[in-house]
């Protein structure tokens, strides 16, 4: 697979699959393992959520005990993956652990043992789950899935001092040993907005669902624009369960005001609205709704061009009219690609994905964490959040101390051919934008 990078570190060798090289002729089951990988690392936006998770202390959590300080002379590190292996995201639970099994084939170090845990994909299953692990003696934690159980089980895992990286976009339960692995918003809304800028877009504007998914994107919006040298001119919100949202559309756009006092006849250009980009956060027929309404509403998206997340990373989109030309923020699809082609080599089917959920985030987890063990290095806040980050199957990433995380993306094109990349991912975090 991916040999895993820490970049602040000496660099592990590629595979062969990861370096350009043509890969060899596989068989049905992972290869044996040559390298190391390379990893990386969002949470389901498709799948229904579970449910609410039980109330969680509100008490800040207590210190984290001090960490090893290394591997050296450890005969064996203990790495439990929290999935849902049973109940109605089985599905999802189980093509985690088959991916963080490929990640073990691929690393390859004999100290390192895996260890699925089955969550149910619900808090109590979660909670369960992680006294098993403290039991095994679990090093790291990789998972859970959901936001609900990772809050369910944040706290106790703080206060074992146990690292956990979860593959969750809920940034409110992130910090003091909790981290994801997920695509968050600001890292999408960076990328997309900085080739936005490059090429002179200066005034941005938001039409976001008011939902949970819809705030966070608004909230890195208003962060992210003033960082890059643009202004926020407008944010609105629709109800994502409305029959009808033209007129929220229609007021967003300022048509109205635009369009005043002019006749059928009048073949002068209808003046510009009062942003150079617009950015809708939405996904599947909504988004084709939204997207035809603002072009309605005399959006020219030749000289104004819309903006999404990586909830675009779908092909169907391709056929809608009023999204060509977009441009959106995804990981790079060359080695994602390589990445289900050899897991459906291995397993006999391609890894279910939907939105932001991925199974490459468990292959990268556990990459992470073996290549952690190989370097002979610890699982410590100061090691995890090396600000040179890490290489995976979806890219460049690094962990933050507050626990988020940041990602080096493609800038990504719709268009009536397919979706395409028109700007690379970045190899490092020290190149501008990142």
């Amino acid at each position: 697979m991916s040999a895993l990078l820490l970049s602040a570190c000496a660099q592990t060798d590629l595979p062969p699959w990861m370096n350009g090289t043509k890969p060899a002729q596989q068989t049905a089951s992972p290869p044996a393992p040559q390298t190391r990988p390379q990893v990386q690392l969002p949470v389901p936006t498709s799948p229904p959520a579970p449910a609410p998770a039980p109330a969680v202390q509100a008490a800040p959590p207590p210190p984290l005990p001090a960490p090893t300080t290394s591997f050296v002379g450890r005969d064996e590190i203990r790495a439990v993956l929290l999935a849902p292996l049973s109940g109605p995201y089985a599905a999802w639970g189980q093509a985690m652990s088959n991916a963080a099994q490929l990640a073990l084939f691929d690393v390859a170090d004999p100290r390192l043992n895996l260890i699925p845990l089955d969550t149910k994909g619900t808090p109590e299953g979660a909670l369960l789950a992680l006294e098993q692990a403290r039991i095994q003696g679990a090093d790291i934690i990789l998972g859970p899935v959901f936001s609900p159980e990772v809050k369910a089980v944040a706290p106790q895992a703080r206060q074992w001092g146990i690292p956990l990286l979860s593959f969750t976009t809920d940034r409110t339960v992130l910090g003091q040993g909790v981290y994801s692995l997920g695509f968050l918003p600001e890292s999408q809304i960076r990328r997309v907005v900085t080739h936005a800028r490059d090429q002179g877009k200066q005034r941005f504007a938001l039409l976001a669902r008011s939902d949970e998914y819809g705030q966070a994107v608004a909230e890195a919006f208003r962060s992210v624009v003033p960082q890059l040298g643009g202004q926020v001119t407008k944010v609105e919100y629709y109800d994502p369960q409305a029959k009808d949202i033209s007129q929220q559309v229609r007021r967003f756009t300022e048509s109205d005001a635009r369009t005043r006092g002019r006749d059928k006849k009048d073949a002068s250009p209808v003046p510009p609205p009062p942003f150079d980009a617009v950015m809708i956060a939405d996904e599947g027929t909504r988004l084709r709704t939204v997207s035809s309404l603002v072009t309605y509403f005399e959006v020219d998206i030749d000289k104004t061009p819309i903006l999404g997340t990586m909830l675009w990373d779908d092909p169907r989109l391709a056929a809608e009219p009023s999204l060509q030309g977009a441009w959106f923020a995804a990981p790079s699809a060359e080695s994602y690609a390589e990445f289900e082609r050899r897991y459906a080599s291995a397993f006999g089917s391609r890894p279910p994905r939907a939105g932001t959920l991925r199974a490459s985030l468990a292959y990268d987890a556990t990459a992470l964490a073996a290549t952690l063990v190989r370097q002979n290095l610890d699982y410590s806040a100061a090691t995890l959040t090396n600000p040179g980050g890490f290489a995976g199957v979806d890219g460049l990433f690094r962990l933050r101390p507050d626990g988020t995380s940041d990602r080096g993306l493609a800038v990504r094109q719709i268009a009536k051919s397919g979706l395409t990349d028109i700007a690379p991912a970045p190899t490092s975090f020290a190149q501008p934008g990142m």
